[in-house]
């Protein structure tokens, strides 16, 4: 790893932002950065589907000049922001990654990306996924796989995959995501940036390509947990055309940073890690490290107790994959060769779930969701590893070895936020994760403790070398 103090291809979002405002950094300059750095290294990474040049110079040349006239609309104002290619951009291809919607072409921009544009933001590109935000890694669609930055023979995970890839090589400040059962989280956790997956409803999902009706939720990817913040102030907020947004009015999340964590009462689920499924030994001491760092914050620690992760899992993977048949039936019975193996597979598994199981399964959801309502009485935010083990080879987290294990479907299940910060480094110098899950709604207090946790731990001014 490289220490990038002072590389202006690193800043982080919140760093240029501040210094666009004061007029010492403008955004044609930062944009070219990240054109400097794309060009540099997106060859290997392959975290890019497309690149707009044009239209991103563009809206970074209006962006300058508004700002020099004293128009500057906020922090998102002139900063690159890259979409994953699940999102529809106006008059653009939105492919999913896979041959059955290559010709596709977007008529309108996603309800987020229109939120975007409106805070002024510079769309730069789409970003890699796997096939149908479901398909792993695969060699035998039209795209290659995104690679890890931190070793271009390692796995970024998915299927936000080119998103978090893109964050950390330093080619963008902050990618769009989405996260079914760990989208955001898994390829935030070995890519080594910040990723959050939003309570439920929080963000609109109109213009998105679905999975999982239930369970899919739009989120971001940016290298600090404080510019998540940022990020979602923009795009946050009651969407009329989306049946599953909440109608819910929230304080800026960005206004949560910084403030102190005295008193807040931190739960451990420890059973997850320790016994449900066992994590790597480096990632227990770096979750031992970032409690210590949050009780020298003032925080104070527990114990708590929920159903074994496997139920979750369980629970989770049944209603995405009866859902995700659902969405993509008509294709898979039509065409079933425009899709990539790991695609279609997972799909049709959900053609053999009957209807009295997807109707029992949501009762036993109903019935996690309440547990977790009743742990998280007697604490304020809960905490977990993300990923058991940093990231294996290329290929390997769409086998779901044990040794690649995730700790991600409580939070699609219940439905509330979940952040993954960076914690540490691997004995190889490969990005440890710790999540951090809160209450519905409560996604300012989630930010504000990943917040301390990235600070303490001393993760941000240490870039992958590739």
């Amino acid at each position: 790893m490289r220490d990038v103090t002072g590389d202006g291809r690193y800043r982080t979002l919140a760093q240029a932002s501040r210094a666009i405002a004061k007029g010492t950094l403008s955004p044609l300059d930062v944009l070219r950065d990240h054109f400097d750095a794309i060009d540099d290294g997106d060859a290997r990474l392959s975290a890019f589907v497309v690149v707009y040049r044009e239209q991103a110079l563009m809206e970074a040349r209006k962006a300058q000049e508004e700002i020099a006239k004293g128009r500057r609309i906020g922090p998102l104002h002139g900063i690159p922001v890259a979409v994953k290619d699940i999102f529809d951009i106006e008059g653009t291809p939105t492919t999913g990654q896979s041959a059955s919607l290559i010709d596709s072409v977007a008529a309108r921009d996603a309800e987020c990306v229109a939120r975007l544009r409106r805070a002024g933001a510079v769309i730069l590109g789409k970003t890699t996924t796997w096939e149908m935000a479901i398909g792993g890694p695969s060699f035998d669609i039209p795209w290659p796989p995104a690679r890890n930055p931190w070793g271009e023979d390692r796995d970024p995970s998915g299927s936000s995959s080119g998103s978090a890839a893109a964050v950390a090589a330093g080619f963008c400040m902050a990618a769009l995501g989405s996260d079914t059962g760990g989208s955001i989280r898994s390829p935030a956790a070995w890519c080594g940036v910040a990723g959050l997956k939003p309570t439920f409803g929080l963000v609109s999902k109109r213009g998105v390509l679905p999975l999982a009706y239930s369970q899919d939720h739009v989120g971001t990817l940016c290298w600090t947990a404080e510019d998540c913040a940022f990020v979602m102030d923009a795009i946050a907020g009651h969407d009329p055309g989306d049946p599953s947004s909440a109608n819910v009015s929230l304080p800026p999340l960005s206004a949560s940073i910084g403030k102190p964590l005295t008193g807040l009462r931190v739960g451990v689920v420890r059973h997850f890690f320790e016994i449900d499924q066992p994590a790597g030994e480096e990632t227990i001491r770096a979750l031992t490290r970032s409690l210590d760092a949050l009780r020298d914050a003032g925080a104070k620690t527990l114990d708590i107790t929920l159903s074994p992760l496997k139920d979750y899992n369980a629970v989770g993977t049944l209603i995405s994959r009866a859902e995700g048949f659902a969405v993509h039936q008509h294709a898979l019975r039509h065409f079933p060769e425009k899709f990539g193996s790991l695609a279609r597979v997972r799909l049709m598994g959900g053609a053999f779930v009957a209807a009295s199981d997807y109707v029992n399964v949501l009762r036993h959801r109903a019935r996690l969701i309440e547990e977790m309502h009743e742990a998280m009485s007697r604490c304020d935010v809960v905490v977990f590893p993300t990923a058991g083990m940093p990231a294996g080879l290329i290929g390997q987290d769409g086998k779901g070895t044990p040794a690649q294990s995730f700790f991600n479907r409580p939070f699609n299940v219940v439905g509330g936020p979940a952040l993954t910060v960076c914690n540490g480094f691997s004995r190889d110098g490969l990005p440890l994760s710790l999540q951090i899950g809160g209450r519905p709604f409560e996604d300012g207090l989630v930010l504000r403790v990943g917040d301390v946790v990235e600070r303490a731990m001393d993760t941000r001014n240490h870039r992958p070398v590739f």
